[in-house]
This record gives C-alpha cells, structure tokens and sequence, in this order.
C-alpha cells in the first residue's frame, strides 16, 4: 500500500495548514513510521545475535532524520566523507558505521578511519593497499559474476563495478591477515527494491557458504555477513509487500543451522534504506496550471529536480489529490513539473479526480531516494523538507534553495594558473 495508511490519517485534516504556513512544494516525513519500522526490522530478527540494520544514508541524508534512526539502534551504511560526517553527527563512531568503499581515494579512506573510524567494507582487492595502514576490522565486498541474477535496477552482477570475484575473495581475506586485521565481515549486494524474501534467503545461504570456505581455507571465523540493502516497498497498490516474517524465520534457521555446524554463528547485517524510510515521507506539491493539447496536463509547483525517479527510472508513485481521495477517478492525466525536458512528470496517463488549479497533491513514498538525489538543471531549486514529530507537531528540517545557494559556488578569490614557457602564439581574452 503506498504510503502508511497511519501517516496519512496524521496528515489528514492538517494538510492545507501545513502548506499555508511553509508553502509549497515540500518533502515530509513520519516521525512515527520511521521508528515503527525499525522496531519490525529488529523484532523480525531479533533471534539472530548481533543483528543490526545499518540504514543507507544515500537514501534520505538529513541530520534530523539520521538522528531518529540512530537513536532506535541502527547504525549507517555511507561511502563518500559528507556521508560519514552526517552520520557522525548524531553521534555514530566505530562500529556505529560502515564505509563500503567503490572507487575510493586515498582521502576518504583517511576520512573514516578518523574520528574513531568504522568497519571499512572493500569493494576491490587492488585498495587493500591504499587504505594502509589497516584497521583491525575489515570487510570484503564479494561480486559473484554469474553465479547468480540481480533485478531489472541492479542488473547482471558480471557487469556491475561492485565487489570482487569469486577467486580474488580468499586472497583478499589471506592479504588482510598478513596486513594485522584480525576482525572480518562478507558483504555483498546484488538487488534493489526486491519485494520477493526468496532472494535474501538465498544470498544469506551463499555468503554462510562462503563463510565456510573462508574458515576452512584461512581459520579466519568471519564476525558478520551483510546482505546490503534492497528490500522493496509496494509502490503501486497492487504491489505485495515483502514478507518480512518469513525472511526473518528463514534468516535465523540458517545462521541457527551453520552454528551448529561450525561451531560459532557470525551475525547478520543489513544497509535497509528503502525499507525504512521510503514509505514515510511524501512530495507535497500544488497545481498550479492545467493545460489540454493532446493530452491533458496538470502543471505543479515541484520539479523533477524534487524526486528524479518517475523520470530517471520510469519508476511509478502513487498520487492523491487532498480533499478528493475517495473521489472517482474522472480524467487521465499527465503530473507535470516545469523543466525543460519531456520526462519531468510525476505520472503519466494517469486516472486520478478532477484536478483544479490549487489542488494539493501528494506524491506518496518519496522518503527514500528523493530529495537526496535532486538537482538543479535549468536553475531549479530543491525544495524544503518537514518532519511530522511524534508529538503532531510539523517542524521544518531543511529549508528551500535559494538563488544565493544556486550562485554561491560563482563567489570565490581569483585563481589564475599561467603554464611557464607560455607558448609564444598564446593571445589572451580578458573579461
């Protein structure tokens, strides 16, 4: 179902005055939800020792946000240095953080193991030497090619520029302990948005497999497995959730099984973002035109620029009209923002109420992956972001864009560099 049906039963009735006093568009999300799916994902896994969701914060890189998440127990998943200094903001150190390095420099390795540092998780054999010194806890990141499927987002594992292969894997393990790691984890993460459980159970049954090979062949006993992200959400209403429960029951049947067989049961990680957040925030944006041509367009106050993926991805999220939600379905439109391209639409040919001019419109499910991946093509600015406290109050935790940020990086002290010998042809242009 998009969009919880409890967050939108808080937004009832406060909608319009939340719009008329910080205007739109906006971002908002759901205090409630956010700490209610935390709790399910630990409940859900709660027999598995050491379980911990290390929530990815590409997904919605807000302070206040990251703050709620840490404080119900989660760690972060991050792997650029503005990642790990909002992660380290609410407090996160250590173990607190995962940096899953792709195509990493020398700088950020030496941004995360500062400040306390982190599990730093390797995506290539080939970093093992940039990031010397080691630390003592080392993850790998395994890629195993055509061994298995991704989904139609990720794609072929064999063409994805994550992880090693499978016969770099125990070379890489070997390296680290010859380098002074004496803690280690397996990661890995191969699909996205994944509605259906059977595939996580069958990655936590290849990295335990994997985990066997690493012990026999090293006698390292790995501290974790990591399943990475990738659990879906029912953007469409006739999508069916993932089964959390049974994935849960599976998940520790599994880790309760190689215990016994190994003697020792490494625990179980995984960098939900999605999952945690997408479902409790929506766009909030107002019709402002309505034009009819070929079709009919109703023109919003919110871009692409607000939430890249209808454009991107072609991805589906649900839309209701406020004050018309159990309305029939009159006219099929197209949910248009006004930049300069024919894929900023929101919904395509899409049966919704009549629509008039000051109409809220929601846009369900945007607390995930919409905010964090805007932009500002044909001079667009980002809009605010608002967090519905638990205690009904709505609080603004990101303000709009203005024209000084979209110029601030035109401010800057003449730098100007003349290559010696000039060549003698040069001519000059000066502004």
């Amino acid at each position: 179902m998009p969009m919880s049906a409890d967050f939108q039963s808080r937004l009832e009735g406060t909608l319009e005055s939340i719009a008329d006093h910080f205007g739109t568009p906006f971002h908002i999300y759901d205090e409630i939800g956010i700490r209610q799916t935390v709790h399910e994902l630990q409940a859900t896994f709660a027999q598995i020792t050491g379980f911990r969701e290390y929530y990815a914060v590409k997904a919605l890189p807000n302070p206040h946000i990251l703050k709620i998440i840490y404080e119900a127990g989660c760690g972060f998943d991050c792997s650029s240095i503005p990642e790990l200094f909002l992660s380290r903001t609410t407090g996160a150190r250590g173990e607190d953080i995962m940096f899953t390095s792709n195509n990493t420099s020398e700088a950020e390795f030496a941004a995360a193991k500062a400040e306390g540092g982190c599990i730093i998780n390797l995506d290539d054999i080939n970093l093992i030497s940039k990031a010397r010194p080691l630390p003592e806890y080392i993850c790998f990141r395994y890629n195993p090619g055509v061994h298995r499927t991704g989904n139609v987002i990720i794609g072929k594992p064999e063409e994805a520029k994550y992880g090693l292969r499978h016969d770099q894997l125990l070379t890489a393990f070997r390296d680290a302990q010859a380098e002074g790691c004496s803690r280690f984890g397996l990661h890995t993460m191969l699909i996205s948005n994944e509605r259906d459980y059977r595939y996580m159970v069958d990655t936590i049954k290849m990295l335990l497999k994997l985990a066997s090979d690493v012990e026999q062949a090293t006698c390292i006993q790995l501290a974790f497995i990591n399943i990475g992200g990738g659990l879906g959400i029912p953007y469409h209403p006739d999508d069916h959730p993932i089964n959390l429960r049974e994935l849960g029951k599976q998940a520790t049947a599994l880790i309760e099984e190689f215990g016994k067989n190994n003697g020792y049961m490494p625990a179980l990680h995984m960098e939900s973002g999605r999952y945690v957040t997408g479902p409790h925030g929506a766009l909030v944006t107002r019709a402002i035109n309505r034009k009819d041509t070929y079709r009919t367009y109703i023109g919003v106050d919110a871009s692409m620029s607000a939430l890249m993926r209808p454009g991107m991805y072609g991805s589906y999220h649900h839309v209701t009209v406020v004050g018309k939600i159990n309305q029939e379905s009159s006219a099929i439109v197209d949910v248009t923002g006004s930049l300069c391209e024919n894929n900023d639409k929101f919904a395509i040919q899409r049966p919704l109420p009549h629509i008039d001019v000051g109409d809220l419109i929601i846009i369900h499910d945007t607390g995930a992956h919409g905010h964090a991946m805007g932009f500002n093509y044909n001079g667009r600015l980002r809009p605010q972001e608002l967090l519905l406290r638990a205690n009904g109050t709505v609080e603004l935790i990101r303000r709009a864009e203005t024209l000084e940020d979209h110029f601030a990086t035109l401010q800057f002290d003449p730098n100007r560099l003349y290559p010696q010998p000039a060549p003698s042809n040069l001519t000059t242009f000066e502004a």
